[in-house]
């Protein structure tokens, strides 16, 4: 269990970023019907949807909902075009088409959902809470994982979370980072951990582990741009903003351990950039073990990457009193150590 104390005195993999989307569908397929259920219109496409594209001129006929809701509606073949399936949202209409479609709930509508999880909540207070995020979990649903995810066990353990854009989750950890995050449990301290988040007054350090002997100075500041890495769009990667699109981002490396195999180090972050500390860390020639996305290998029986978020620490939104909390590192990160012969060791 991580151990929370009061404070003496910002994915890297995890990508933290205090700026999340909001909700990936607002409730668009609620009052269509119960779960099983579904609804069918017809319609005919008017003059003043004459060529449109097909899902421009749905978003006319339907305009209670989204156009995104109904292109996905589209994707599933869920609609008609003058009596023939049409699944192409670019698809052009003539006036006087005739249109059928069947509106239902999507895996995306469905998706802000309450499940029973055990979550591991390292403090709670009326306003937030902060959790230890174990690897794997992934923390807001997306495409591939419409459950299951850390959201939806927020909305099982709270009934009162529904009421709090995106259950109160406020930053990001990667699916297979660890650690320490902190979520609002009303609307006000959400805005507050966000404006928190942006002024870089929320402290997040995290340990990790990465191949190399390292060199240079202990201490180390990465400022390179991250942005969509050009070749790969699966990744992010270093660019020049003079020629990609991308944001500024630093990183602060402190070397802890090593040998002529690897480095056990940890990172602090001021910026949240998507895999911020994997491709900063990547730009150093030193991938994080079990992060092949970026270079690295398993090691040890690790085969995700070796990236812990052990501390958080900022001012409480409200109350004004100082916290700090801190994770002990998961035991796969342990034998990794162990396999290299390295002793955990943090500040």
């Amino acid at each position: 269990m991580a151990a929370a104390s009061p404070a003496e005195s910002p994915d890297g993999c995890g990508q933290e970023s205090a700026g999340l989307p909001d909700e990936l569908l607002s409730e668009e397929a609620e009052g269509l019907a119960e779960e099983a259920g579904s609804e069918v219109r017809s319609m005919r496409v008017g003059a003043g949807q004459h060529d449109f594209r097909l899902d421009r001129a749905l978003a006319d006929l339907v305009p209670e909902f989204s156009r995104s809701y109904l292109q996905q509606l589209l994707a599933q073949g869920l609609a008609s075009l003058n009596g023939k399936p049409v699944v192409k949202a670019a698809t052009r209409v003539r006036a006087g088409d005739q249109l059928v479609l069947e509106m239902r709930p999507t895996l995306q509508s469905q998706a802000f959902r309450p499940e029973a999880m055990a979550i591991d909540v390292v403090y709670e207070d009326a306003h937030l809470l902060v959790v230890n995020k174990p690897a794997g979990l992934v923390v807001h649903p997306a495409p591939g994982n419409w459950s299951g995810t850390l959201l939806n066990g927020l909305l099982g353990r709270d009934e009162k979370a529904a009421a709090v854009p995106r259950a109160g989750i406020v930053h990001r950890l990667d699916k297979d980072t660890s650690g320490l995050m902190v979520v609002a449990r009303d609307r006000s301290t959400m805005d507050a951990l966000v404006a928190l988040i942006a002024a870089r007054k929320v402290q997040r350090q995290y340990l990790a582990l990465a191949h190399g002997a390292w060199t240079g100075p202990q201490n180390q500041t990465v400022q390179a741009p991250i942005g969509r890495d050009p070749r790969n769009r699966l990744r992010m990667a270093v660019v020049d903003l003079a020629t990609h699109a991308g944001k500024a981002a630093r990183t602060d490396v402190r070397w802890l351990a090593g040998n002529a195999e690897g480095c056990w180090v940890q990172c602090t972050l001021h910026t949240g950039r998507t895999h911020q500390i994997r491709v900063h860390m990547a730009s150093l020639k030193h991938p994080l073990v079990g992060d092949t996305l970026y270079g690295g290998a398993p090691l040890g029986g690790l085969h995700r990457q070796a990236l812990h978020a052990y501390r958080l620490a900022f001012v409480h939104p409200v109350t004004g009193a100082p916290l700090e909390f801190h994770a002990p590192v998961p035991e796969d990160m342990r034998q990794a150590l162990s396999f290299w012969g390295l002793g955990y060791n943090a500040p």
